[in-house]
């Protein structure tokens, strides 16, 4: 098989489905598959264009009337932990953090219906099998590692919050997360962006890709809080967005 590069590389247009952020809307997305020995430094390019990874793919939103998904990023190096910010590390001080081999466990898979049963009713993935789940960390063609999240304290050591998280060359790209339901009042959604930006700084890199945001999305209004934020803007690359 040849190996992909930017220059060879053969882009497939989907057809358009339902926007599952903004309401009356189609979506339809560009991708392509990530394969042979040059799989990570593609994944690199088109990541530098606003494409994101699942699992063997990678896409970017292509729709024919709307350009409202923004690929973005934090500038790790010049965030500054906020009174709030720093009330949720202080909560959730108790936590041991493992970055591991993404393997799946059913442990994992357990937490993530949970979290997709409490927090995305009627959404498609809450039909996920566990050899979907499986699927979806395990076939990767590029560095990809999972973070787990565990009560230090605990006597079971309990899971509570799980990232799929890629390796990129500059930063750390966050797949996809989730954490216990039940543990609302920790904040654990904030406290894996800050772990990861803290991770990033520590290995002396520049950047934490949380995927898109669309400024008219409740779901997405979060990112918009992690500051100075970078937006891709197509072919003149990325600028702040605040």
């Amino acid at each position: 098989m040849t190996d992909q590069t930017p220059e060879n590389t053969q882009l497939f247009l989907t057809a358009s489905m339902p926007c599952p952020y903004l309401p009356d809307r189609q979506e339809r997305k560009l991708f392509t598959h990530l394969t042979g020995r040059r799989a990570s430094a593609l994944h690199h390019v088109l990541s530098e264009n606003g494409f994101r990874r699942s699992q063997n793919l990678i896409y970017r939103p292509a729709c024919e009337s709307c350009n409202e998904c923004k690929s973005v990023r934090i500038v790790a190096g010049q965030f500054e932990t906020t009174a709030r910010y720093r009330r949720v590390l202080k909560t959730n001080s108790d936590i041991s953090i493992e970055v591991r081999a993404p393997v799946a466990t059913s442990e994992q898979f357990d937490l993530f219906k949970r979290y997709l049963d409490a927090r995305h009713v009627g959404g498609g993935m809450t039909q996920m099998s566990y050899a979907d789940y499986e699927y979806m960390v395990e076939d990767t063609p590029v560095q990809s590692v999972l973070v787990e999240y565990r009560l230090r304290d605990d006597p079971n050591q309990r899971l509570v919050a799980v990232a799929l998280t890629d390796v990129m060359p500059d930063g750390l790209s966050m797949v996809y997360s989730f954490y216990d339901p039940e543990l609302g009042h920790r904040g654990l959604g904030n406290f894996l962006i800050l772990d990861h930006i803290a991770q990033v700084r520590s290995a002396g890199l520049d950047y934490v890709y949380l995927g898109y945001w669309v400024k008219e999305s409740p779901k997405m209004a979060y990112k918009a809080q992690y500051r100075p934020l970078e937006v891709q803007t197509g072919p003149t690359g990325w600028r702040p967005l605040f």
